[in-house]
């Protein structure tokens, strides 16, 4: 009897969590058994029971739209989360020699991709791994193994605001959508200002993150003029919004919206 051999597959996770549906999901239960009882016991109160039988429907809605959100995203959906991963990667414009930080590395995926379209660069991944999107170190370097690139690649955890590197560290330094949650610091700027102090003179950075969502980013042409005046002045802004690959459905504000690259030479 011929023995098979089991491939091992990497795990690089979904950026609609399963345990963000879970959540919503049981709100959804929680207001449906509170919106039955209202109706089925207390007489009268009508003002309360629309207003919970309206956050059910709102809470079946938002989870029904977080499920087919996490399709998209998926390879086997439209692989909408890979794609703007290597919207990210197209954008790096380094010779691959030397060293590269992926700031929020999460389960390893840019740090991974990297360290395989660049064969003589090591590549390091930081990331906070606080429990939130089910990553962590480990997932890290497992997937480092089964891709094949263990050794040039290395995970520590780190906090964004404060990278635990000297300044002019890196050839190149990356970050996708990772700044905006950070947080142990409100000013986002300060995140950027940061990557790039531990980036060398002449290397390349492309940062992706929510800079066109005002609350996290306003005055964001402001900042990148001043930027310009500091020295850095090949600096350019795609709006990874407007990317043909991203459905309707996609583009809201708190999903692939307000999406956009920062990437250039320091």
């Amino acid at each position: 009897m011929e023995s098979k051999t089991i491939t091992q597959k990497p795990e690089y996770g979904n950026w609609v969590s399963l345990g963000l549906i879970r959540k919503v999901f049981f709100i959804f239960i929680f207001f449906t058994v509170v919106d039955a009882a209202l109706w089925a016991w207390l007489p009268g109160w009508l003002p309360l029971k629309i207003t919970v039988t309206l956050l059910a429907l709102f809470t079946l809605t938002a989870a029904i739209y977080f499920c087919f959100a996490r399709y998209l995203f998926s390879p086997k959906g439209k692989d909408v989360q890979n794609q703007i991963t290597d919207l990210l990667l197209s954008r790096i414009s380094w010779n691959g020699d030397g060293k590269a930080l992926d700031i929020g590395c999460g389960s390893g995926a840019l740090t991974i991709k990297i360290a395989k379209k660049y064969g003589n660069a090591h590549i390091t991944g930081v990331d906070y791994w606080d429990g939130s999107w089910g990553y962590s170190k480990k997932r890290c370097e497992e997937n480092s193994r089964i891709e094949g690139v263990s050794s040039r690649t290395d995970f520590i955890r780190a906090d964004a605001s404060k990278l635990p590197f000297a300044d002019h560290s890196f050839d190149a330094v990356v970050s996708n959508l990772t700044f905006h949650e950070v947080k142990s610091i409100r000013d986002k700027y300060v995140l950027i200002d940061e990557a790039l102090r531990v980036l060398k003179n002449g290397g390349c950075f492309v940062f992706q993150d929510l800079f066109l969502f005002r609350a996290c980013y306003p005055h964001l042409n402001e900042h990148i003029e001043l930027l310009r005046k500091s020295g850095i002045g090949n600096i350019t802004f795609l709006d990874t919004s407007k990317s043909s690959f991203i459905p309707r459905t996609l583009k809201l504000p708190f999903m692939a919206g307000t999406i956009g690259i920062l990437y250039g030479t320091k």
